[in-house]
């Protein structure tokens, strides 16, 4: 073999080489792109629906003893605990215009139109007070806690 058909071999594997590199790093970039972002919801409920959960896990047995055994996972909790747990810090002192517990006078306007309106405005939120207030729990935990500052307030 001559040195210039050395050369030409030498010359044509070293052709091939390079071709398959840019081969090689144009596939790469191909697979590795990052995909295209999606625009971001800004509407509160289709983001709400996404994050919400899929199931819950209900403990049960066919067992009634064992039943017996196993705490009411969403036993609407008791109105004075609530009331005490998120409620006194503004209705034992009226901050923000908040209706006294036990004041007949502040609470008889808000009850004339009815205990829905009451839940109505305790869950939504009305005036300075954010809605529920600032209990996190099940609403029927809040309408406890109204329960019982409307029976001590009349």
């Amino acid at each position: 073999m001559s040195d210039r058909e050395f050369l030409k071999y030498f010359a044509g594997i070293i052709g091939a080489l390079a071709a398959l590199t840019v081969v090689l790093i144009i596939s790469a970039n191909i697979i590795g792109a990052k995909p295209k972002t999606q625009k971001a919801a800004v509407n509160g409920q289709q983001i709400a629906e996404r994050i919400k959960p899929v199931g819950e896990v209900t403990l049960a047995s066919s067992n009634p003893v064992v039943n017996a055994l196993i705490p009411a996972a969403h036993a609407a909790a008791d109105g004075k605990s609530v009331y005490e747990k998120s409620c006194k810090v503004c209705h034992d002192a009226g901050v923000a215009g908040a209706p006294k517990m036990g004041d007949k006078a502040a609470w008889a306007p808000r009850l004339k139109p009815g205990m829905d309106a009451v839940y109505a405005n305790t869950l939504k939120g009305k005036g300075a007070m954010p809605p529920k207030g600032t209990y996190t729990g099940p609403d029927a935990d809040v309408k406890a806690a109204v329960d019982y500052m409307v029976k001590a307030s009349q």
